[in-house]
């Protein structure tokens, strides 16, 4: 029951960081994504959280994407008079977005993954080895 329970609970990583990778992938998307007008914001950055739940029917905790936050930092400003969403003094606000940092959190997200992924494989391949065992 404990391979069961262990290939259980890192599926719910895979899960999670899946849903991570996707809003950084919309973080980067976005990174340069203005307001039409200069009184309408520019794309905000959106930070995944976590949250470990309680599942019953495995009796383990696992991990599943919690609330998507708001970045509430300050947005950037570029000079560029001709653009439509700049303001009086010629001042565009942009996104809250660095992609470095962006790609930085990718890299750690595809690396959860993988190690979530590696977990499942070895419990598979050790799941098979005790099937095999028993046969002999």
């Amino acid at each position: 029951m404990d391979f069961v329970k262990s290939i259980f609970i890192a599926a719910s990583g895979l899960k999670a960081q899946n849903g991570r990778m996707r809003i950084i992938a919309e973080n980067i998307a976005n990174a340069d994504s203005t307001g039409r007008t200069p009184q309408e914001e520019p794309y905000r950055r959106k930070i995944p959280t976590f949250r470990a739940t309680l599942d019953r029917e495995l009796n383990a905790e696992v991990v599943e994407l919690g609330r998507v936050e708001i970045d509430k930092t300050a947005f950037k400003e570029r000079y560029d008079p001709g653009h439509p969403a700049a303001d009086a003094s010629g001042n565009v606000k942009m996104p809250n977005v660095s992609t470095l940092i962006e790609m930085t959190d990718m890299r750690e997200a595809q690396r959860s993954y993988e190690a979530n992924l590696n977990l499942i494989q070895s419990t598979r391949r050790m799941l098979q080895k005790t099937i095999d065992i028993l046969r002999a």
